[in-house]
């Protein structure tokens, strides 16, 4: 084989990895966020596909790729996704097309369980049939609500999702600081998983050493 036929290959081969890392780098935290907004309407199925993402990342980058730091840093911030990307997705959801639907609170319980401190409000409707909604901290229920408000209550107008109690004078960068977040930890997912597919460690070829020349016979 030629030179030129060698560095085409070569190029080829370039070509493939940086195309297969960026398919990966895109798809783990692309499946991570999705199971993040999933679990915003059932939980258990949303952790499934959250976790299973993680797993991917984790078998592919150390077991695969073989660079067990990239799949300990990439396994990671798809945990912190886990954790960012589901409220971020909901809040702003909530704010920019949820409808505005005027409520009252009618009752607030802090509760201790195994997980700890947990808040439900509910919240009923001054208008129409007069709906009435339980929710909890993850629509917002922080205790800035008081039983007797008026609130305006933001409702999913598909209907998948519980309706969010509005941000309290303390809360107003809190989007924008788990938006910011979430960001940061996608790009780093996407850097860590593209970067680490274009550096993997899966075998040379046959006959060749890293530095390309064929190896020496034993005697």
């Amino acid at each position: 084989m030629s030179v030129v036929e060698v560095e085409r290959s070569q190029e080829g081969v370039r070509g493939r990895r940086a195309l297969n890392s960026a398919m990966w780098a895109l798809l783990i935290p692309g499946g991570t966020a999705l199971g993040a907004a999933i679990a915003q309407h059932t939980v258990w199925v949303g952790v499934i596909v959250m976790l299973g993402f993680t797993a991917v990342a984790a078998c592919l980058i150390g077991g695969f790729w073989h660079r067990a730091r990239a799949a300990t840093l990439a396994s990671v911030s798809c945990f912190a996704l886990m954790l960012f990307a589901g409220p971020a997705m909901y809040e702003v959801y909530m704010k920019t097309a949820g409808d505005p639907v005027p409520a009252v609170v009618t009752q607030v319980v802090d509760t201790h369980n195994r997980r700890g401190p947990a808040m439900f409000c509910t919240v009923t409707e001054t208008g129409g049939d007069h709906t009435v909604h339980k929710v909890s901290q993850q629509q917002n229920c922080f205790g800035q609500a008081k039983v007797g408000d008026r609130v305006e209550i933001r409702k999913d107008p598909l209907g998948l999702l519980k309706p969010r109690l509005p941000d309290s004078p303390d809360q107003e960068d809190t989007t924008e600081i788990t938006v910011a977040i979430t960001l940061g930890l996608l790009l780093l997912t996407i850097a860590t998983v593209f970067h680490a597919g274009q550096r993997r460690r899966d075998g040379q070829p046959l006959g060749l050493t890293r530095q390309g020349a064929a190896p020496a016979r034993r005697r």
